[in-house]
């Protein structure tokens, strides 16, 4: 049987998946055609259920939830790992929030929820490429913008001042870890086949934690940055225990974050099972 797979070139995906998609593991029987994607990319395509698995951040997901359902192994959450707001300015006021033209890496990312969580006065919000943020902020094209992936290693020597870290803003107001992105499956596939997909994703980052050497030429033949450490410290903060497997408190996590998405945007369709069973 063969399934659509997407996921990002990030190193924390591109890690995750190596050993599955070079046939390292046992996948089952089951073969792959794979796709990679920018986030906010993967996360318009699997709107209109173009794939059969993909990496989605929770923001988008919780939109078409009714579509797919999230793996309990593969998600992107922790503790110190939130998205950027970061300005070339060290000293925005807050009541100039609302003027602020702001880069976000997209409508549906988690990134975005957070900013409008902490911040619901910004309001002059713009898609960017997430890659491209950081340049547009060099260029003074934008007052300030929202970090995610590599950019949150890189933006200090590149001159850029932390305005708030939105992971921490979470941490403090709810007491549990960020929820970024997860890799979800169509509701189309039996629950059997979709606890299939589970064991073998799980299998491929077991994989990956005892062999990181085996990955290193395809993370780095994907990354947006190429700086071998800022990888390795990219892979260390988004790949962890909770990727293994979500866990209670990070079901907690999503649950709580699923509530701020619903509250922000009531057309959200509330699903009771987010995670397979």
């Amino acid at each position: 049987m063969k399934l659509s797979l997407a996921y990002s070139p990030c190193p924390n995906d591109t890690f995750a998946f190596h050993a599955l998609v070079h046939n390292l593991i046992d996948t089952e029987g089951v073969t792959f055609s794979v796709e990679l994607a920018d986030v906010e990319q993967l996360n318009k395509r699997a709107a209109t259920g173009q794939y059969d698995i993909c990496k989605l951040s929770y923001s988008t997901f919780f939109s078409i939830c009714d579509k797919y359902v999230m793996l309990r192994s593969g998600s992107a959450l922790g503790y110190n790992n939130g998205p950027l707001f970061v300005s070339l300015d060290p000293d925005i006021r807050r009541e100039n929030y609302p003027y602020l033209k702001i880069a976000i890496p997209g409508e549906g990312t988690t990134g975005a929820l957070l900013l409008k969580t902490a911040f619901p006065e910004c309001r002059k919000l713009t898609p960017v490429l997430f890659s491209d943020i950081e340049s547009k902020l060099i260029n003074r094209e934008f007052d300030a913008g929202v970090l995610i992936h590599e950019g949150r290693f890189t933006y200090q020597e590149k001159g850029l001042h932390l305005i708030e870290d939105l992971g921490s803003y979470w941490q403090n107001t709810t007491g549990l870890p960020i929820p970024l992105g997860g890799i979800a499956v169509s509701r189309n596939l039996n629950s059997g086949l979709q606890n299939k997909i589970n064991r073998i994703l799980k299998r491929s980052i077991e994989f990956a934690f005892a062999n990181p050497e085996r990955s290193a030429e395809y993370v780095s033949e994907n990354a947006q940055e190429m700086d071998p450490e800022v990888q390795k410290k990219h892979i260390g903060l988004f790949v962890n225990t909770y990727s293994l497997d979500i866990g209670e408190i990070g079901v907690s996590a999503v649950s709580e974050l699923y509530k701020k998405a619903m509250e922000l945007n009531p057309k959200i369709i509330r699903q009771d099972n987010l995670f397979i069973l």
